[in-house]
């Protein structure tokens, strides 16, 4: 294989099973040893467009949207512990914990892209909101976030404000809605077929093993 595999990742940084999705398919592509092989790109959704500044209580957000009772929400959130775990990712709940609006946290990583610093920032919103239980909406919280993974705080600054990023984050939004894409994870390989869903390691290893050949 000369070409890389192109990994179109589209999900939100408040979305559990993206981060379990992604640690399965990064194990998938460890056991193939086809690291330098793949190229990733993430792109943005929003669970919750329309999610005001302030938020809304996680357990009032899920009952809402969802129609999940208290018990169904505690089954919900051990199990998706229990797979975080098992791939090294810990998922910290709590009954004050918020969902909040991503906009800017999908900015920032789109800013994060030009760096070579995507998946970094990625990585470290993730575990912002889900381990440490940080408000990833408040621009500090972001701008601290880019600052631990090597991106200028100043700058970071900058490109939360920079009108022409917001409008591409809307256009790429807008995109994967036109193209049908309306849950995530969604991982779409070489812009030709897509996965959607935490799909198990063994999955991925078969989709990839079967594009590392052609």
């Amino acid at each position: 294989m000369t070409q890389k595999i192109k990994l179109d990742i589209i999900s939100d940084v408040v979305c559990p099973w993206c981060i379990v999705g992604y640690n399965h398919l990064n194990a998938a592509i460890e056991q193939l040893g086809i690291q330098d092989k793949v190229e990733i790109e993430w792109h943005p959704f929003e669970l919750n467009p329309d999610m005001p500044p302030e938020g809304e209580e996680l357990r009032t957000h899920v009952a809402r949207k969802y129609g999940a009772s208290r018990a169904d929400s505690d089954r919900a959130r051990a199990n998706i512990a229990a797979a975080g775990a098992k791939y090294g990712f810990e998922f910290n709940y709590s009954d004050d914990m918020k969902m909040v609006n991503t906009f800017d946290a999908h900015v920032l990583l789109d800013y994060a892209k030009q760096l070579g610093k995507q998946t970094d920032l990625k990585m470290r919103l993730f575990a912002a909101f889900f381990t440490e239980a940080k408000d990833v909406s408040d621009r500090s919280v972001l701008i601290e976030q880019a600052a631990a993974v090597g991106i200028d705080a100043e700058q970071a600054r900058n490109a939360l404000n920079d009108e022409q990023l917001q409008q591409a984050v809307r256009q790429q939004e807008s995109h994967w809605q036109q193209l049908g894409i309306s849950s995530v994870p969604t991982v779409v390989f070489n812009r030709t077929s897509a996965l959607n869903g935490a799909h198990p390691q063994e999955t991925f290893a078969q989709v990839l093993q079967e594009l590392a050949k052609s």
